[in-house]
């Protein structure tokens, strides 16, 4: 027997054993950090580690110090270390979509912070029309990526969020994006990017986490019928593409201040968007000024060698993307065959000096160059930051906001959930966690499902009725049994990421399998009121539900994140008005069947029977249109201040004077600041307190085959019942009213302009 001294030595020793077990599953590691002068003054005394001194005088030492081979280890998103002057490895990747993910090899989920907020993918988010929303969900997923820094599982660098137009109801991504419209994808961009970026910091110039604008240019075709994203060249007209598919880039850039914008796979034009100094060097750094790096897609300039073949030898596809504006590889190309382009007299080593500035100065501007980030304004973020009840309650909210409400026969929604004593759930994305939170995720604090949030207001009876979304069997009888016994009936059906994904583009638009049998089998036996949710990224044609009396109302709830069941049940019960609208076309499917996804053009051209595209260009019926969207309530608008002409002042000597002109130069000096304000009053004439976007459209003079139509402003208001509010607006002559001619030149049309918003409409006439 031991001793009582050597009992409490074992004892000791046993429980120091057990302290180690422990701390080393849950340990708090340190965020990667440069200049760490604690465990190496020396470094203090090197000028890209004193803070006090400018960006540009830091990033000049930093340079001037590294060897070739060294700068070339900073080309790459696995950034190499230079322990030598204490630079530790650096890795570049991570995503923030719609929280913070695990995509990307940037970003950890530990004990220590096992989960983040997971909003609604962006496309419910848009469908808010709610820029304030759009902010506050940044500065949410910027604080829990700071947070999760600290403690050594995030990077700073985060490549979000997509801004590309959804273009086509087919594409896979279309989730990931703000919708079909500019100005919509725009202000999106330029909120979320502020909300990412915008720092407590008293240096203007200093970054909270830096965001990524992709994916550059005219991107939004993976894998159609053959063509995929690695091949495929978008013939785009210089009037599609810089009416189109630049604005939200340029307004990430100009607006947003965004620390870089990421080149995507495809061609535009015969070139790959990597590799093209027009877009990258002449557009991106030239004319919108970008402050930071571009950055390629993954493993693009990859792809531009050994899959579109449009070098003949690895090193010229280094030298042409570097010297085009490249300035970061997210793969390892440029690490390989980068310092063969140089001493193959292909590329110049100031092109790569070029590029690892911009890498370092953004670097510089998240405080990674300033020693321990404990010091830094954000350096007491933690995991207590992360997954807090205000972040989970505004993922709530925006999923609230979004969803929208296509159809509501009287006396269907919402329901009472006193007098609903029996409710059906069925359908197969009725009780689905991971679903909800569409791609580009990370792992959500907590799940609410559909079944849940429906459970916690009225007793249920729940069937799945398919397997799975893809539904080749559908149980339609036992299915029919359970809505015929309930007092009301809710169908969750839709999609998932089998169905729509990256790299996974859609055939038709039809709800998939036996969906549609399943839906209209169960409504037509229904007792009582019938409510269809779509849950989905792109839309569905769905005229069938659209038109058939026994389907009572229509909600499409996107993938709304973690609070998507509960956000759901507030908008059935009428715990919430719903106030979301469409952010793009619904087609009906003779629409796909006769455009190809791989034509780009936006315009119609009736003489080949193309219908154009997205709502300011297609001619031809919709299911649904984009800004459809219903409300409990009914506002009314009444216009209470506005003008009705609009002179253009213009130099004596010019050409307008002396000729009939159809259009003036937008950029023209004498076209700035030219502005006018709309006051509109907008009446809740319902029951209910209630939201409500106000759309400002324009349709211009048909000039420069315009837009037919094409949104210039849009507003959220809150108005209790029976009560009213003022919007106001401040339109800009030559940025809101102008259009885009035929050489890529922003005009304003003379002549008359309607103003369309809700059922009035206002003209205005722009005269010299």
């Amino acid at each position: 027997m031991a001793s009582v001294s050597q009992s409490r030595l074992l004892l000791c020793f046993f429980s120091l054993f057990c302290f180690h077990v422990l701390s080393s599953r849950t340990r708090v590691s340190a965020a990667v950090f440069a200049c760490d002068v604690r465990s190496n003054p020396s470094l203090a005394g090197l000028g890209f580690c004193n803070a006090s001194l400018g960006s540009g005088e830091r990033v000049g030492d930093l340079v001037k110090r590294l060897t070739l081979q060294e700068k070339i280890g900073f080309l790459v998103n696995s950034a190499g270390s230079v322990s030598r002057l204490g630079i530790p490895k650096y890795e570049w990747w991570s995503e923030a979509l719609h929280g913070v993910s695990y995509v990307g090899p940037g970003t950890h989920f530990s004990s220590v912070v096992p989960a983040a907020t997971s909003f609604p993918q962006v496309i419910l988010t848009a469908a808010s029309f709610n820029a304030s929303l759009f902010l506050a969900i940044g500065k949410v997923v910027s604080t829990e990526a700071r947070a999760m820094y600290n403690v050594g599982l995030a990077g700073l660098t985060f490549w979000s969020p997509n801004i590309n137009i959804f273009r086509d109801p087919r594409w896979g991504r279309g989730q990931e994006t703000p919708g079909e419209d500019p100005l919509l994808s725009s202000k999106y961009g330029s909120a979320y990017v502020t909300g990412l970026q915008q720092s407590d910091d008293p240096n203007p110039d200093s970054l909270k986490v830096a965001a990524c604008c992709k994916h550059y240019t005219a991107y939004d075709l993976d894998n159609w019928k053959g063509t995929d994203r690695y091949h495929f060249n978008a013939v785009v007209t210089q009037q599609d593409l810089d009416d189109t598919f630049q604005p939200p880039f340029k307004s990430c850039v100009v607006d947003g201040n965004v620390a870089s914008v990421m080149c995507s796979y495809n061609q535009v034009n015969g070139k790959p968007t990597c590799a093209d100094p027009d877009l990258l060097s002449g557009v991106i750094r030239g004319q919108w000024k970008l402050n930071g790096y571009i950055v390629s897609d993954c493993d693009s300039v990859d792809v531009i060698y050994n899959s579109q073949h449009y070098t003949k030898t690895p090193e010229e596809a280094a030298a042409i993307t570097i010297s085009a504006g490249l300035d970061l590889n997210c793969g390892s190309f440029l690490g390989q065959h980068t310092e063969a382009a140089v001493k193959g007299g292909l590329l110049n080593e100031s092109a790569i000096d070029n590029a690892v500035s911009n890498n370092f100065a953004t670097l510089m501007r998240l405080g990674f160059f300033d020693g321990d980030p404990s010091k830094h304004v954000y350096g007491n973020l933690g995991p207590k930051d992360v997954c807090t009840a205000e972040h989970q309650e505004l993922a709530r909210q925006a999923a609230r906001q979004g969803i929208v409400l296509l159809k509501n026969s009287p006396g269907s929604l919402p329901l009472s959930p006193t007098a609903i004593k029996t409710l059906a759930v069925i359908g197969p994305n009725a009780n689905v966690t991971k679903t909800m939170i569409g791609n580009y995720e990370g792992t959500p604090c907590k799940y609410t499902t559909p079944l849940q949030g429906l459970t916690a207001s009225v007793a249920t009876t729940y069937l799945p009725g398919c397997s799975n979304v893809g539904c080749s069997t559908a149980q339609v009888e036992d299915a029919k049994k359970l809505a015929a016994s309930a007092d009301a009936t809710v169908l969750v059906m839709g999609a998932d990421q089998s169905i729509e994904a990256e790299s996974r583009d859609r055939v038709d638009i039809r709800l998939p399998g036996q969906q549609q049998l399943l839906i209209s089998q169960v409504a037509n036996v229904s007792k009582g009121p019938v409510i269809l949710v779509i849950m989905s990224g792109g839309g569905f044609d769905i005229s069938f539900a659209k038109t058939d009396n026994k389907i009572t109302s229509i909600l499409w709830v996107g993938y709304p994140g973690q609070a998507g069941g509960a956000a759901i049940a507030d908008v059935i019960f009428g715990y919430y008005n719903p106030s979301g609208r469409l952010p793009m076309t619904w087609y009906p499917q003779s629409y796909v069947d006769k455009v190809p996804m791989t034509n780009m053009n936006m315009r119609a051209d009736p003489s080949k029977g193309y219908p154009g595209r997205t709502y300011r260009f297609y001619t031809g019926e919709t299911v649904f249109s984009f800004g459809d969207g219903l409300s409990y309530s009914e506002f009314k608008h009444k216009l209470v201040k506005t003008t009705q002409i609009v002179s253009l002042p213009l130099e004596d000597d010019h050409v307008c004077r002396s000729s009939k002109c159809i259009s003036v130069d937008a950029g023209q000096q004498n076209c700035q600041g030219l502005a006018f304000d709309i006051h509109l009053q907008v009446t809740n004439s319902g029951r209910t307190r209630g939201s409500h976007t106000v759309f400002l459209f324009s349709s211009p003079p048909s000039v420069h085959n315009s837009p037919h139509k094409q949104l210039v402003d849009f507003d959220k208001v809150s108005l209790d019942a029976k009560a009213n509010g003022m919007v106001k607006f401040k339109v800009d002559v030559c940025r809101h009213l102008s259009v885009v001619d035929e050489f890529g030149s922003r005009k304003v049309a003379l002549g008359e302009h309607v103003l369309h918003i809700g059922t009035l409409k206002h003209s205005l006439t722009v005269m010299i």
